[in-house]
């Protein structure tokens, strides 16, 4: 009841002692018969200020799986000469991205613009709005697939900044496929280029009600095609691109230290609640229906891989199970929001055999290095959970008032979701290809071998650790 009480102090301040002393007593009234929220609402449109809580909190969850959790999960699987420089892509694109979103790319994925891409009216977050009313207030109608689409209310600089945490770690993700090899300037024009020239316009494209695959009714509820398709197949470009390491096929690449990468795995599975639970951008039923999903694939893909493993090689993996994990939480990153529980047990328990033949006999049988399996854990487990989403997906779980009947698992859903993972590939792999070769012949892309051989952390960074 107190919230009535700071607006009818500003209506005092607005209307002037004489006129505003009954409008105060009367707002007191109001508060103590229970009537405050009446007044609030008669004031002004008000901040849900619950879903904006877990906004908040959802956003501290995703940006940390980037700092420390990729980071940690990345070095603890390079070679210890590489570990700092390793952690220091993840540190130096959250910085970076975090100014290109702030610059044009916030702009370009949700301002007004075409199906194609947004316009520049939020550019430098010109004009940002005090919150999002179903498109009242801000240029941009959130998409189907949120709840209560025209009642919900968030500030626009909360739904800015969540979005901002996955554009950083979308290209952070990138670096597992070219981790030991890519100069550090090349990696930072690069994701620059890429950011503002590939995931823009793809999330726009999903997550802009104005987006073409979203007008074709794709089903993505936290970023299997934006994020973890796009991720995958550019880290596969780079890795072709690049060439394998030195060595490859015949040094020791054995990780350094899997702790570091058990507690970045560890990092990255609490984070990912906020990655999927907060997509419902609210605290309601779909959130947590969102977050039992994710922990179900989670761990139904950590299982499945271990036992794959186990069969074929003798022994499960520490390795092997936290990747498994990763895998599962990608897979399910599309259908969070869209399936029930068997349905996520489902999409685990397939994304783990299926992952773990693609980062072990896929990778042997074409010989690309992809270093840490970004395209075999994120680039394949993200198509399979979008293709399972397009089967799975349960109508009365994802109906909202823009759309009442809801996406509904079926034939049909299945080749429109089909058409999505396409259209993310060529797009992704055709202007990652050109950004790659631009940025070799203007300043290169790989270090020297001397320099690789020494290490990145020595030869880039002039640093080492002493263990």
């Amino acid at each position: 009841m107190f919230l009535s009480l700071p607006r009818a102090y500003s209506a005092v301040k607005r209307t002037g002692m004489a006129s505003s002393l009954s409008l105060l007593a009367g707002a007191v009234a109001v508060s103590l018969l229970g009537g405050g929220s009446a007044l609030a609402a008669d004031a002004a449109p008000a901040i849900d200020t619950g879903d904006t809580s877990w906004m908040l909190t959802s956003t501290a969850l995703v940006l940390m799986m980037t700092i420390p959790g990729l980071g940690l999960f990345y070095a603890g699987m390079v070679r210890k000469k590489n570990v700092l420089a390793t952690m220091m892509q993840a540190f130096s694109l959250c910085c970076l991205m975090t100014i290109v979103w702030m610059v044009a790319g916030y702009s370009l994925a949700f301002s007004n613009g075409t199906p194609w891409i947004g316009g520049f009216s939020r550019l430098f977050l010109n004009g940002l709005g005090e919150h999002i009313h179903n498109g009242a207030d801000v240029p941009f109608t959130i998409g189907e697939g949120t709840p209560n689409a025209s009642t919900m209310t968030i500030p626009e600089s909360v739904f800015m900044i969540f979005q901002m945490t996955f554009a950083i770690i979308t290209p952070a993700l990138i670096a597992g496929a070219y981790a030991e090899r890519m100069k550090f300037s090349a990696m930072c024009v690069f994701s620059v280029l890429w950011s503002l020239l590939v995931y823009a316009p793809i999330a726009h494209w999903v997550w802009s009600p104005m987006g073409w695959l979203a007008a074709l009714g794709t089903a993505d509820f936290a970023g299997g095609t934006v994020v973890h398709i796009n991720a995958g197949v550019a880290g596969l470009v780079c890795a072709l691109v690049l060439g394998r390491r030195k060595g490859y096929g015949q040094d020791d690449l054995a990780p350094f230290n899997l702790t570091y990468a058990v507690i970045g795995a560890s990092l990255l599975w609490v984070g990912w609640f906020g990655f999927n639970a907060g997509s419902a951008l609210g605290a309601a039923g779909r959130a947590g229906m969102a977050m039992v999903t994710t922990q179900i694939a989670a761990a139904a893909a950590g299982l499945s891989w271990m036992v794959m493993e186990w069969l074929r090689a003798g022994k499960p993996t520490v390795l092997g199970i936290i990747s498994g994990a990763v895998g599962g939480l990608v897979a399910i990153t599309p259908a969070a929001g869209f399936v029930l529980p068997g349905g996520a047990l489902v999409i685990g328990l397939i994304t783990g055999v299926v992952c773990y033949w693609s980062a072990t006999s896929l990778k042997h049988m074409l010989g690309y290095d992809d270093s840490l399996d970004a395209f075999g854990v994120h680039g394949v487990g993200g198509i399979v959970g979008a293709l399972l989403t397009g089967l799975l997906a349960y109508g009365p779980l994802s109906a909202t008032d823009a759309n009442p009947e809801g996406i509904v698992g079926s034939f049909k859903q299945l080749i429109v979701q089909g058409e999505a993972v396409m259209v993310t590939v060529v797009w992704c792999a055709l202007v990652s290809f050109i950004i790659l070769k631009l940025v070799d012949v203007v300043i290169g892309l790989r270090v020297t071998p001397d320099q690789e051989q020494e290490g990145l952390d020595t030869s880039l960074h002039g640093e080492q650790i002493n263990l």
